[in-house]
């Protein structure tokens, strides 16, 4: 199965930190059966409203396989306990057909 995960992290981390959770949150999905596809940055963003004290947002997406959901579900309980991460969400992708 495919998915997409995309996440928000705090504006306020410097950079070595910010690649550090980013290499930490892609090793929980490869180290419980995932295959990252991509990981990148999207884009920084204001909110519409504040999300835990912050008005804006890095944006963060990680595209990968898994034949389970244990790295999704991993992923949201560690996500779930992070100050770092705001917020985040995982969609299950189509794969494209090959006519």
């Amino acid at each position: 199965m495919a998915y997409e995960l995309t996440y928000i992290i705090r504006p306020d981390m410097n950079a070595d930190a910010k690649k550090a959770l980013v290499e930490r949150f892609d090793k929980v999905l490869s180290d419980n059966g995932a295959t990252v596809v991509e990981s990148k940055d999207w884009s920084s963003r204001r909110f519409t409203f504040e999300i835990a004290g912050y008005r804006e947002g890095l944006y963060h997406v990680v595209n990968f396989t898994a034949e389970d959901d244990a790295p999704v579900n991993e992923f949201d309980r560690l996500a779930k306990i992070s100050e770092d991460i705001l917020r985040h969400m995982v969609v299950k992708r189509e794969l494209a057909s090959a006519e």
